[in-house]
Formats: C-alpha cells, sequence, structure tokens
C-alpha cells in the first residue's frame, strides 16, 4: 500500500492537470517544504458532499513567489489517479493529513473513430457558444485535455476521475455535449426571441392562392 501525504481541495484534478495553488496555511507550508526537500509527491482528494474517496497524486514542479510570512504561490502537476483506502488525519511527526492510497493505471482503449466524433461536437460546442475552439491534436488528444473545457459541473467533473478506462471516459464526454448542445441552441434562440420583441419585424408577402378560408 502507497501512503501520501494528503492536500484535500474541493477541486477535481486530472492527469497531466497544471494546478496553480497559494499555501497559507501552516500545515500545508510544511507539506511544500518537505515537498521541495525531498522531491516526494502528495494527494488532493476531492472534497464533494463533505467526504473524501477519489483523488490525483501531484508533484510540485515550481515555487512560483514566496511571501515573507512563510506563504507561497505554487504550480504542481498532476500524476496519477487514486482511491483513499485509510485516512490519517495527521501523518507520525507531521502537521499535515496523509492515508494510505491505491493507484490505478489509466486503460487507453479508445479508437479514432470516438475521437472524430467528439472533435466534430467540440468544435459545434464552440461555435455556438461564439468562443475560439481549442486546438487539439486529432489523434492524440485524451478525455482529460478536454474535461475542464466543456461546461461540466464539479459532480460531473468527479464522475469523469472515477472512469478507468478512456472509451469510457470518452464517451461520457460525447453523451455530455450531445445533451447541452440543443440546450444552448435553445438559449440562443429564446434570447434571440427576446430581442425581437418590441421591434419592428419584416415577414416575407404570402402567397394567399395556397391559404384556405374555413
Amino acid at each position: 500500500m502507497n501512503i501520501l501525504p494528503m492536500f484535500p481541495l474541493q477541486i477535481v484534478v486530472y492527469p497531466n492537470d497544471k494546478v496553480p495553488l497559494h499555501i497559507f496555511e501552516k500545515r500545508y507550508q510544511e507539506l511544500i517544504a518537505d515537498c521541495e526537500e525531498t522531491g516526494m509527491s502528495f494527494g488532493i482528494p476531492v472534497v464533494i458532499d463533505g467526504k473524501i474517496s477519489f483523488g490525483t497524486e501531484v508533484k510540485l514542479t515550481k515555487v512560483v513567489k514566496r511571501y515573507n510570512d512563510g506563504r507561497s504561490d505554487i504550480i504542481c502537476s498532476g500524476q496519477k489517479v487514486f482511491k483513499i483506502q485509510k485516512f490519517y488525519e495527521q501523518l507520525e511527526n507531521k502537521s499535515y493529513a496523509g492515508g494510505e492510497v491505491q493507484f490505478f493505471d489509466d486503460i487507453d482503449d479508445s479508437v479514432d473513430s470516438l475521437k472524430l466524433k467528439i472533435i466534430e461536437r467540440i468544435k459545434e460546442f464552440y461555435n455556438i457558444l461564439d468562443l475560439e475552439v481549442p486546438e487539439l491534436n486529432e489523434q492524440h488528444f485524451s478525455s482529460y485535455d478536454l474535461a475542464h473545457r466543456i461546461g461540466f459541473s464539479f459532480s460531473q467533473e468527479y464522475e469523469l476521475l472515477q472512469l478507468r478506462y478512456e472509451s469510457e471516459r470518452l464517451n461520457y464526454i460525447l453523451n455530455h455535449l450531445k445533451n447541452v448542445i440543443p440546450i444552448i441552441k435553445q438559449v440562443n434562440h429564446t434570447k434571440d426571441t427576446i430581442k425581437l420583441n418590441g421591434h419592428f419585424k419584416s415577414f416575407d408577402p404570402m402567397d394567399f392562392k395556397n391559404i384556405k378560408w374555413e
């Protein structure tokens, strides 16, 4: 069993994410100092509904700024997803928490046809929002590259974190886009209708030959 220091937060971190953090609590100042000294990683378990279970291992990659009172701004990078098997509110001889964790290996079973479908939906999603479409390598992007970019709720991001197969995560994203795109289109249509209210409207002339009187 692997033991990780813990930094519980109400955020979802995915593998390869770059995570900026402001460190101000003394116990986490100690944690970051230990990371700098030993090169160890730590875990960010997701706090959701007052509970923790799944999270992501992260490594300290850069200390951006140090403050005179011990605070710091840092950047970490996401590594592996884990599930907590046992949680300790305080590790021995440390002020910060820790836990025994089981790491999960991601299984990349994705297929190009599925990725192409997602790219088409991503383009449609961003176009109807009038936003610049993100650049994606059509062969090499992963579900994690998209997870923070498609309007997931916090709980949806957490659900995605728990999926082990890439095909599951990609299908989860595709289904979300299929559901949300029609809603956004309807909202846009409603907005356009509201804008027309009270304004002069121009209608095409009707051909009365095709109209029947009842």
